[in-house]
């Protein structure tokens, strides 16, 4: 199943995915194309495995996503060495215990680069006191590898011992920064690559000055290491989990020129155009910040028509893209207005299709 993962490959693969993106991107003459790639094995830091009972054996398996074959792992190649450290302790601790191994169903890692792990189990049962002093007993095993935290999940249920989150630490330009990430939600999954889309965006809003503002800001990722640029920066963002952990970096990293507001982007866009009030803003006058620089970081579905829209009144535009459809869809609009100053590749998935893309667009 995993033949094709293994460095010799790599290379090649990384070339075809830089071809294909010029090619698909031609029309727009790019002024430059750099290129940061992965590591090419352990880069991901989190995964997911099924779990398969058969007998008294217990094994990890994923499936193929196009014939449904099932495959077991031992290892995980792609994942991070800890969460393929924990695997196999895990296995084998929960598989000699009956009352943790009964219907369990699923097992979820999230590793940082700075040595913490999160480990979620779920089942098809409620669990009770008795499954928690096992899992207490489970989380000493594995703390031995890694500080470790568990969470179990069942219908209506979740258990945690003794945090829901990990705190990993990203090292941007010699520069460490700190961030909350909570179990299930969104986070870069290559830390590696992650802190390169950091740094060139860092370096691209380097002397800017005046304000940021970021659409879809998550957990603060890129609002934080790039607040020394700005004056002040303001993010927005749907998930309430995301902007709590937001308000937790901002604290953990001692930044004060950055605020979070839960608002979706067309929420905020109608909030810019004077359309709607919000409650969520009390407290904020948007007419104080001098905007001169957007940073938009959409799901797969890109930017909205207002969105595109709003970011057109920006001298300066970022734009991370995780898909390169709707991407190449956004520019088309964007470079009515703006030139592409910069273009850049983020191998966040190697041995895949998937690619993460970063754009600065200047205003002519």
């Amino acid at each position: 199943m995993f033949s094709h993962i293994h460095p010799d490959n790599y290379p090649q693969q990384l070339e075809q995915k830089q071809q294909q993106i010029q090619a698909m991107f031609a029309e727009f003459q790019l002024p430059t194309f750099e290129c940061f790639e992965s590591e090419p094995l352990n880069y991901r830091l989190r995964a997911e495995f099924r779990v398969w009972h058969d007998g008294d054996d217990l094994d990890y398996i994923m499936f193929n996503s196009e014939t449904k074959e099932k495959f077991k792992l031992t290892t995980f190649p792609v994942a991070s060495v800890l969460i393929n450290d924990a695997m196999q302790s895990l296995i084998q601790y929960v598989k000699q215990n009956e009352l943790l191994r009964r219907k369990l169903f699923q097992v979820d890692f999230l590793s940082t680069l700075s040595g913490e792990l999160l480990v979620s189990l779920l089942y098809h049962k409620q669990l009770d006191d008795a499954w928690q002093v096992e899992a207490k007993a489970l989380k000493a095993e594995l703390s031995r590898i890694a500080p470790t935290d568990i969470i179990g999940r069942a219908r209506k249920q979740k258990l945690i011992l003794d945090k829901d989150y990990v705190v990993e630490t990203l090292t941007v330009d010699g520069k460490q920064y700190h961030y909350q990430q909570v179990e299930n939600s969104f986070t870069q999954p290559n830390g590696g690559v992650n802190q390169h889309m950091l740094s060139w965006a860092k370096k691209a809003t380097q002397g800017r000055g005046g304000d940021l503002i970021e659409l879809y800001c998550g957990n603060g990722n890129f609002s934080l290491a790039l607040a020394e640029n700005f004056e002040r920066v303001l993010g927005t963002e749907i998930s309430k989990t995301s902007v709590n952990s937001a308000q937790y970096n901002i604290q953990a990293n001692h930044i004060d020129n950055v605020d979070i507001v839960r608002m979706s982007s067309e929420e905020f866009t109608q909030a810019m155009n004077g359309e709607r009030t919000f409650r969520r803003l009390d407290g904020f006058d948007l007419t104080s910040y001098k905007f001169d620089t957007v940073l938009v970081d959409p799901p797969r579905a890109g930017l909205d028509p207002d969105s595109v829209e709003l970011a057109r009144r920006f001298d300066l535009i970022v734009y991370i893209s995780c898909n390169p459809e709707t991407l190449k869809d956004n520019l088309q609009a964007l470079t009515t207005t703006h030139d592409i100053e910069q273009f850049a590749l983020f191998d966040q998935f190697p041995y895949t299709h998937h690619v993460e893309t970063g754009v600065i667009l200047k205003r002519r």
